[in-house]
């Protein structure tokens, strides 16, 4: 029941209290694999997307999003589930980061939308940070494009340290899908991987208009 409701009745009233800006949607293919490769400023990134995109968006999440106990444990799992349409992994090691590679792959090969972002971690400075190549990794292996996709606002719904969401100004910028057909089948050459994921990420440049900073985010934890 509590997933029926989130799904029914969470996404349109989010909707209709935020009333997000949508720029380029008609950028988004409608059907077939694609990456939607996207700056990451803030938690709630990983709602906005899904709530503004034309079609399902898939995100990976830490298992423990899952395996909450009580009602605590049930809200995550119905808005995981059903709003972010997370697939569940385990992080922390190499191991673990390339199994998700692969489940993201699964996802990609069944003609679905996988979000990602490239920098890693949030953002806490606003500034958009070198990515990392697991996106290229997914286009260049599945022959899928990638989306850049520009935030602009969430880091304002839900500032670090709250709890609670307010009510703010919140854009979603889709670019022109970037193809990478010439290098189709080169996932393992790093000089290619890195050469898409530097388009990439000029693209979400030129959308969000961000400070570039070429250096890698540390999370808060390692820094």
């Amino acid at each position: 029941m509590l997933n029926l409701i989130t799904k029914l009745v969470f996404k349109p009233l989010a909707k209709a209290v935020y009333r997000p800006v949508i720029e380029g949607i008609e950028n988004v293919p409608r059907k077939g694999g694609v990456i939607l490769a996207s700056n990451h400023l803030s938690f709630i990134d990983s709602v906005v997307i899904p709530l503004t995109a034309p079609r399902q968006v898939y995100f990976l999440a830490k298992a423990e999003y899952f395996t909450g106990t009580g009602i605590r444990g049930a809200v995550s799992r119905a808005i995981f589930t059903n709003v972010i349409n997370a697939v569940p992994v385990e992080r922390g090691t190499y191991r673990s980061a390339q199994a998700s590679l692969e489940q993201a792959l699964v996802l990609l090969n069944e003609g679905k939308a996988f979000g990602i972002y490239p920098e890693g971690t949030r953002s806490l400075d606003g500034r958009l940070y070198r990515g990392k190549t697991g996106a290229a990794w997914l286009a260049l292996t599945a022959g899928v494009p990638i989306v850049p996709v520009a935030l602009e606002g969430p880091q304002d719904i839900l500032p670090v340290g709250t709890r609670i969401p307010r009510v703010r100004k919140v854009t979603v910028r889709f670019g022109e899908p970037l193809h990478f057909t010439e290098l189709h089948g080169q996932a393992r050459s790093a000089q290619a991987r890195r050469q898409v994921t530097t388009e990439v990420m000029a693209a979400i440049q030129r959308l969000s208009g961000q400070e570039f900073a070429d250096t890698y985010n540390e999370s808060p934890k390692a820094a």
